[in-house]
């Protein structure tokens, strides 16, 4: 096993979106000398309510702005030994409307957050440590007549949209700061993040709040597209041992050992709910829509000691379907906002 390496306060970027605030609720109870410092610009998919809990905790502070705002993140950066970067526009189908907010964020924003990180610990003589969160998107597609064949660390970036494009670049990006400079730089590569707290734009989100609206769900194309699907809490656990155990300039893969059909996961989420696939309701496929995604995460069980344990089905799934009927107020708050001029562009239907 690695030398545990020990962090004191870290700056959490986009820590209000899904991922970054089930991170962020984590390492408060997980490490409890740990400080957090969360910056999140709070756009659409940003939201303080995801946090609510932990509101005046005396190891968790909120700023409210944006990673592309060089000065700001340099000010943070002076009390903090670690960087996490959340931050990124997420959500395909936005990507293939319009590039621009992924080109920003995902790209520009990445190099602001790297150039503050260098900045600061080069000017300190700290020794500061970066994280840069990705997406096994940026691999592209595998076929689907090969189930053997995995994405692993080493296989080349094939993206096929603007987001995994965008998501490719700050990738590249970070790891130029380890090469050029010698920043104590690391990558993850996540496959699809499912649980509580997910912007309901994301399919299993989407599928379960129509479904319990009465509403139909739309599913793309023949619906065999593959998925392999990491609970959010896993993925937590996996970036917390990188944190600590990771090799500086090292990728590592995560996933859940979950592969499935779309059309797989909505016969699971009408089964769990009750409802018959008369509530299926066939969509025109997404433009460049790769066909398989699948994760070798090996890596982070024979060098991290890590592997899933939450995200497997039917529990997973029924626990994830479960916190959002328990939780109704938070995402009709949700889709009643900002989210419903998009759904209805996207699937020329309500959403209420």
């Amino acid at each position: 096993m690695p030398e545990t390496r020990t962090f004191k306060h870290l700056l959490v970027t986009g820590g209000c979106g899904f991922i970054g605030s089930n991170f962020v609720r984590s390492v408060l109870e997980w490490r409890p000398n740990v400080r957090i410092t969360n910056l999140d610009a709070l756009t659409y998919s940003g939201n303080l309510e995801n946090l609510t809990e932990i509101e005046g905790h005396d190891r968790y502070a909120f700023v409210k702005g944006d990673i592309t705002d060089g000065p700001l993140v340099q000010s943070l950066l002076a009390d903090c030994d670690t960087v996490i970067n959340f931050a990124a526009e997420s959500h395909v189908d936005r990507s293939i409307q319009d590039a621009s907010p992924f080109i920003t964020s995902n790209v520009l924003g990445t190099q602001v957050l790297l150039q503050a990180c260098r900045n600061t610990w080069a000017d300190d003589g700290k020794a500061g440590r970066f994280l840069q969160v990705g997406t096994d998107e940026v691999y592209g597609s595998l076929p689907l007549n090969e189930p053997n064949l995995l994405f692993t660390e080493s296989t080349p970036l094939d993206p096929s949209s603007p987001y995994s494009a965008s998501k490719a670049a700050a990738d590249m990006l970070a790891m130029t700061f380890r090469r050029t400079f010698g920043m104590d730089v690391l990558l993850t590569r996540c496959s699809n993040n499912y649980g509580p707290y997910q912007f309901p734009e994301k399919v299993i989100p989407l599928f379960v709040t129509n479904l319990m609206q009465g509403e139909q769900v739309p599913l793309y194309g023949d619906g065999k597209n593959v998925r392999d699907w990491l609970h959010v809490v896993d993925h937590c656990e996996a970036i917390l041992a990188v944190l600590e155990g990771g090799r500086p300039g090292e990728v590592y893969n995560i996933g859940g050992n979950n592969e499935r059909s779309n059309l797989e996961l909505t016969h699971a989420i009408l089964d769990i709910m009750g409802k018959g696939k008369d509530m299926i309701r066939p969509v025109a496929d997404r433009l460049g829509h790769d066909r398989r995604y699948a994760i070798d995460a090996s890596k982070m069980k024979t060098e991290l000691d890590w592997q899933p344990s939450r995200s497997a089905w039917p529990k997973g799934l029924e626990d994830t379907i479960r916190w959002y009927q328990d939780n109704t107020e938070w995402w009709q708050r949700v889709r009643s906002g900002a989210y419903r001029d998009y759904y209805e562009k996207m699937y020329g239907a309500t959403a209420r």
